[in-house]
């Protein structure tokens, strides 16, 4: 379901860039995803969105956790599947939820990433600016947008490339 951001901008939410991702891992008969793994990608398509478009995709806040980026929201809707997979949702369309850019965005992050276990997904954000910096201030701190946007302008590789 869109939402509308903090400038007024129109938006998807977390669930759906998740649901996005567990449509995906499921047509391609690929590992089905833990809530670790749906972290780790939503983590890596909001950076590739604000380096690439200078957008969110998403409205929620994401947090430096002892495991890595985690957006809060996303970690307790899907709690629940602990650390196994986590469902596949049977009546979601991303035409009707994302724009084509978006979804060719979503598709390269997965194709990127989504070939790595959560484990590895883990420790590459562990190795990032924007976790690191936020995490010495304490589990649980912010990761902005800003310090995001800055660090995969920075160390930008095309997604279909990483």
């Amino acid at each position: 379901m869109r939402q509308i951001g903090e400038n007024g901008e129109d938006m998807a939410n977390c669930v759906d860039v998740a649901n996005f991702f567990l449509t995906l891992s499921a047509s391609d008969d690929g590992e089905l995803l833990s809530n670790l793994k749906v972290q780790k990608l939503a983590y890596y398509a909001q950076g590739f969105s604000l380096a690439l478009s200078d957008r969110p995709l998403f409205s929620e806040g994401i947090e430096a956790w002892d495991h890595g980026p985690v957006v809060p929201a996303l970690y307790h809707r899907f709690k629940r599947f602990g650390s196994g997979a986590i469902e596949i949702p049977n009546d979601f369309r991303a035409d009707e939820v994302f724009s084509n850019d978006e979804c060719s965005l979503l598709n390269d992050v997965y194709l990127s990433y989504g070939q790595y276990t959560a484990w590895k997904l883990r420790n590459l954000t562990h190795d990032e600016a924007p976790w690191r910096d936020a995490y010495a201030r304490g589990s649980g701190s912010p990761i902005t947008l800003e310090s995001m946007k800055t660090y995969f302008r920075e160390n930008l590789i095309e997604p279909n490339q990483a």
